[in-house]
Order: C-alpha cells, then structure tokens, then sequence
C-alpha cells in the first residue's frame, strides 16, 4: 500500500471538534521494542500496514491511571471512570496516510469498561486485578489477567523518573505522537482520532520487569531490554466519532 503518510507532529493537525469520549491519561511509563516490521504486519486490521521509522516499526507496553472518563463532554463517571490500565500497542498507517496505534491488549481493572469497549470497538480489553504505586520518583505497575484468558498473562514493571525532556527525538515523537487508534469492527477497519496537549515527556530507567503480556499479544520472544523507556505525568484526552478508512 503506497500512500502519503502524514508528518509527525507534536500536536494534532485533525483537531477533534465533537469529542465522544473524555479522560485523563496520568503517571505513564512507555516500553518500547524495536520490532521488524513483517513480523507485525499479520497483526494488523485490514487497510493498515506498519509504521516505520529507520526502516522498523514498534511493539510498545504503556502503563498508566485513567482518570475522569465520560461521555459526550460530560464529567467523569464516578468510580468507573478512575483505572489502572496497561495496553500492548503496535503502529500503524492506513490509506489516508494516518497514523495511529492498533492495540493488540488493554489490561483495565474495571469490568464495566471493559465490556462496554469490547461490544462497542471491538477493543480488546481484559479484565485484571491491576495496581499502580508511587514511592517519590519510582513507579511500581503491576497487572494479572482476570478475564479472558490466558490468566497467565502478567505485568510487572518498575522506572525511575528522570529529567524533562526538551526536546524529543524523532524516535520519541514517532512513539508518543499518535493521533488515533484502529481497530477492526462490525466487519471493517475502523478509525478513532485523539486530541490532546503535547506530551510532557521525561527520561526514565527501567528497574525491573517481568511481562508476558507481549507474548499473549502474539509477540514473543522480545526478551531483550526496550530501546526506549519514557515516562509522562499525562494529559487530558478527547477522542471523536469512529470513521471508517
């Protein structure tokens, strides 16, 4: 699929206009694996191929606290609305030149929430017993699958925060500076667009890990160090209508 992909920008150049659905994203630890990129093409939906950069793409594991989800501009519904979540994400592009993440597992500690995005887009959220700790600079993530299996699908990671980034790399634009998510839906290949502030980026040490998350998403193997690892105390996000590629 030959398309004009479009620029990686540090904020959206589709603003969403009508938002759908509200949150905050807070206190997110970003893994990422350097990945060839026919390895993951079989993973994607239909209309999508791998984004690149350097000639390989991404599998990365982001951790994080949803906050204040709601509908429609709304508030955030109480309880509900407040998660841990962490979600194995790919890269992608499709043929309007968009890029995006296609997530391949979202771990949430809410059932609620995870059934309403499994019927709706198809998402494939697990349901799992999940904590998100702080002890000044180290963040300590932890997840266990509930539902659906493998139940022995886990996470563990542990970082260190360390000092703001100024100015990114294009490798940290290209992971962090993502402007919708596609999914496979009712039968097509559908596209979700995001908005949101630029992202407050910081260095981050890795201290400990201990995944099988990547493997239950159909990446095994990726055993070795991330090539990245980044943190963000967040942002608030918006996400629009659902269209279709």
């Amino acid at each position: 699929m030959r398309v004009d992909v479009e620029e990686i920008t540090t904020e959206t150049v589709r603003p969403v206009s009508r938002a759908v659905l509200g949150q905050r994203w807070t206190d997110l630890a970003f893994l990422h694996w350097a990945v060839d990129p026919e390895r993951v093409a079989p993973l994607l939906p239909p209309g999508t191929v791998p984004d690149t950069v350097d000639g390989v793409t991404y599998a990365g594991v982001i951790g994080f606290r949803m906050e204040r989800f709601g509908f429609l501009g709304g508030p955030g519904v109480p309880y509900l609305g407040t998660f841990c979540e962490t979600n194995v994400r790919l890269y992608s592009v499709d043929a309007q030149g968009r890029r995006a993440v296609v997530f391949r597992s979202l771990e949430a500690e809410r059932l609620i929430p995870v059934l309403v995005a499994r019927v709706s887009l198809r998402l494939p959220y697990m349901w799992a017993r999940m904590r998100l700790t702080r002890a000044g600079e180290e963040l300590s993530y932890v997840s266990r699958r509930r539902w659906p299996g493998p139940r022995t699908a886990t996470n563990r990671m542990r970082i260190r925060v360390g000092e703001p980034i100024a100015e990114p790399t294009p490798l940290e634009h290209f992971l962090t500076a993502r402007w919708g998510l596609h999914t496979r839906a009712w039968g097509r290949t559908r596209h979700l667009a995001n908005d949101h502030p630029r992202w407050p980026l910081h260095r981050a040490d890795l201290l400990d890990l201990d995944d099988t998350l990547l493997a239950a998403a159909g990446l095994p193997g990726l055993d070795t160090p991330p090539a990245s690892v980044l943190y963000s105390p967040g942002v608030p996000v918006t996400f629009g209508p659902v269209t279709t590629p």
